[in-house]
């Protein structure tokens, strides 16, 4: 067994499956695991769709995973000095007498043996409660993009205090998933920042007048005023008086002997506090070793400087996009969450964009075409899958239409596609897809164009939130991107074209978020005596991987057309809304008035 240098062990839990990689003191991945979590869909007649899972269940994976990386790495168990972790913002429910798994399901909320006890980030039944939190106009508002989305933590505590039995939702105590999981690996009921700010309504003390973090007028006027007793005891207490407040990667605590022999590890490996999964990207990605030219850079601080992170946007790509800059003071943006302090940094904070859907959008209009199912099984002969095959196609495409960039082919289609509503920076769940240029061609032409204006979608909407986030006060120069996406070589040319900035790919890139979640366990087990540990960003410098960077392609005319489907794109989400406020409009005082499509 290798045990020459100390190792590192980060767990990444996602909406479908949990992940583990274990990386040596270089940061060089020695082994990486998957196993796929249980996911429920319950139907109670209740509105919104309900998404549930266990935190058994995602321990029982976690355990499987631990076991194979050290297994196919042959890391000896004991070189093993710290564990990070990351996953969903998913609400977790404990009792607080027991410690048992409280089951969420409506309308008995009996435990059917599976311990379903986490309700999914997009889980959307808490539909009226977040209209009620946001009908407050409270100040804490302001720090979540001035809404509180139905995918937050809150609005499922007081859906859950709504529709609960009072005797059971009065043993309940919360947790976001990530807290949950250092709870289990150590039996401390820390809290993270990076959690609690972001998802909960937390307010850093000290910022905007915040005393205790939690706020009391908020809970009571929402009807969360049990929860303010004995100092919010059952969301974690107040920091320094019954509970305790951590920033990425900081010590929680030793690793428990019942959670030690469940993973098949020594007890006492230091814990790190954890992150929401896609933070956990951006630590696995912008500290990457790059060659970018003082335009990209702020050339007032050294090229490996904290401050550097202020330039770069994090893009962690999936079935949606999460885009997350970080600056050195609170900068508001207008349908962008945040600004949060001490989620990642001590003292920096964080703004939080978004994309509903992107990977999810291909998928979707591609499954929905006709052409779709014959072009599939000409993918699976060439041994391609689909995007690489459609991609090889558009090429082929532009080069027999003699055209100067595929980008051409397309010139006169217009796409937008917020199908699944808009979460930035326009922040309107009722924005849906559009398109002009519309003909009746069904065959795998008429299929890849399709495909290449989503993407040209993609990259334009992209555009739209780094220039709101630049006016309101970012300084982004460059995109660093994780996730599946970043193995489209054509969304990539097109991502950096369109925004002109540089696409960073990083070295491990099915892999990024479990990157960085190891190195939240590399900054626990620095830990000294008092518990200051070394500096996030030291050890993102020291263990973030060389990636490649992809350049706008610079060719003057396809830039000019980029800029002008733009101008478009701009032009199609505006209208959209005129649109809809002409019909609401036109509505006023007839029977139809409020109802919705059914």
């Amino acid at each position: 067994m290798s045990s020459s240098q100390n190792h590192y062990i980060g767990i990444d839990v996602g909406t479908g499956s949990a992940r583990v990689c274990i990386i040596d003191s270089t940061g060089d991945i020695k082994a990486l695991a998957t196993q796929n979590i249980k996911l429920w869909t319950p139907s109670s007649g209740y509105e919104g769709s309900h998404y549930e899972q266990s935190t058994t269940d995602i321990w029982n994976a976690i355990c499987h995973c631990v076991k194979q990386v050290l297994a196919e790495s042959k890391v000896d168990p004991n070189s093993v000095k710290g564990i990070g972790f990351d996953a969903t913002c998913s609400l977790a429910v404990f009792t607080h007498d027991t410690n048992e798994p409280v089951p969420v399901t409506g309308p008995d909320f009996k435990n059917d043996g599976n311990d379903r006890n986490v309700i999914l980030w997009l889980d959307h039944r808490p539909l009226a409660e977040a209209e009620k939190i946001n009908n407050t106009n409270h100040n804490l508002l302001r720090y979540v993009g001035g809404k509180m989305s139905v995918e937050m933590e809150i609005p499922k505590v007081l859906w859950l205090k709504n529709n609960m039995p009072p005797e059971l939702f009065a043993r309940c105590k919360f947790f976001d998933l990530t807290d949950a999981l250092t709870y289990i690996a150590t039996g401390k009921e820390t809290r993270s920042f990076c959690s609690t700010v972001c998802k909960q309504g937390f307010v850093p003390v000290g910022v905007d007048g915040s005393v205790k973090g939690w706020q009391e007028d908020f809970y009571e006027t929402i009807g969360l005023g049990d929860l303010v007793k004995d100092n919010f005891v059952r969301m974690g207490g107040v920091d320094g008086v019954n509970g305790s407040w951590m920033s990425a990667g900081e010590l929680v605590g030793g690793l428990s002997e019942e959670a030690a022999q469940q993973l098949g590890l020594p007890a006492g490996i230091a814990i790190g506090s954890g992150v929401i999964d896609a933070y956990a990207g951006w630590i696995g990605t912008v500290g990457a070793k790059v060659k970018l030219s003082p335009d990209q850079l702020d050339d007032s601080a050294a090229p490996n400087d904290v401050s550097q992170a202020f330039t770069r946007l994090a893009a962690v790509a999936g079935t949606s996009t999460c885009h997350l800059a970080m600056s050195k003071g609170p900068v508001f943006v207008p349908g962008v969450w945040g600004p949060y302090r001490d989620v990642l940094i001590p003292g920096y904070w964080m703004a939080e964009g978004g994309q509903s859907a992107t990977g999810e959008l291909m998928k979707h209009m591609l499954e929905t075409h006709v052409a779709y199912e014959e072009t599939l099984k000409e993918a699976e002969a060439a041994g391609k899958n689909i995007y690489d095959y459609l991609n090889d196609h558009l090429k082929e495409m532009a080069k027999k239409n003699k055209a100067p960039s595929i980008s051409f082919l397309v010139r006169h289609f217009f796409f937008y596609g917020d199908l699944w509503g808009n979460r930035s920076p326009i922040a309107d769940p009722n924005m849906r897809g559009a398109i002009i240029g519309m003909s009746n061609d069904k065959s795998k032409d008429g299929m890849a164009l399709l495909y290449y204006s989503t993407m040209e979608f993609i990259a334009l909407q992209t555009r739209q939130i780094i220039e709101a986030m630049n006016a309101a006060g970012h300084t982004i120069k460059s995109i660093f991107m994780s996730g599946s996406q970043c193995q489209n070589e054509i969304l990539m040319d097109l991502m950096a074209t369109a925004c002109d900035m540089p696409v960073l790919i990083p070295r491990y890139v099915n892999a990024a978020v479990v990157h960085g979640a190891a190195m939240l366990g590399a900054k626990a087990a620095s830990a000294k005596p008092d518990g200051t540990t070394e500096p996030l960003w030291d050890i993102m410098d020291r263990m973030s991987k060389p990636g490649k960077t992809v350049w706008s392609r610079g060719d003057p005319a396809e830039k000019k057309l980029l800029d002008a489907k733009y101008e478009i794109f701009l032009d199609q989400a505006r209208t959209q809304q005129e649109y809809r406020k002409k019909v609401d409009e036109a509505l006023k005082g007839s029977t139809l008035e409020g109802q919705e499509a059914k």
